[in-house]
């Protein structure tokens, strides 16, 4: 990739986190008040805002190890937040279209980020 298509192509990641953040507040928001999902909103907004923190730190990083340490939370995070996803889908507290596709969405996240890490540790 030329280096302006690396620099196009993370903006445009950073703003798609951007909004997978802002449509998993509005599904949390959504949530009903039992404990049980309450628990689950806690941990899915914890993860899911940490996938966006963490990509944003690994761009700033100030070498290829930090960006790689940076990468691997990502990636970590990214997959427990489709968990916590998957959990309410399986779980019926919501298992509606929109909670669906934000499952469908941690998925192509988490396989770009771990995509982006693999490439990077070459």
């Amino acid at each position: 990739m030329e280096n302006v298509e690396k620099i196009e192509f993370r903006e445009n990641l950073k703003i798609r986190l951007r909004q997978f953040v802002l449509d998993l507040i509005k599904l949390c928001k959504s949530l009903p008040k039992e404990v049980d999902a309450i628990t689950l909103k806690k941990q899915l907004l914890r993860s899911g805002s940490s996938v966006y923190a963490n990509y944003r730190a690994a761009n700033r990083a100030r070498s290829k190890a930090e960006f790689f340490s940076k990468l691997s939370i990502v990636v970590e995070e990214a997959d427990e937040t489709e968990m916590w996803l998957d959990l309410l889908i399986h779980s019926n507290i919501s298992n509606n279209s929109e909670t669906i596709k934000l499952y469908n969405e941690s998925l192509e996240i988490l396989k770009i980020m771990a995509t982006i890490r693999k490439r990077s540790s070459l």
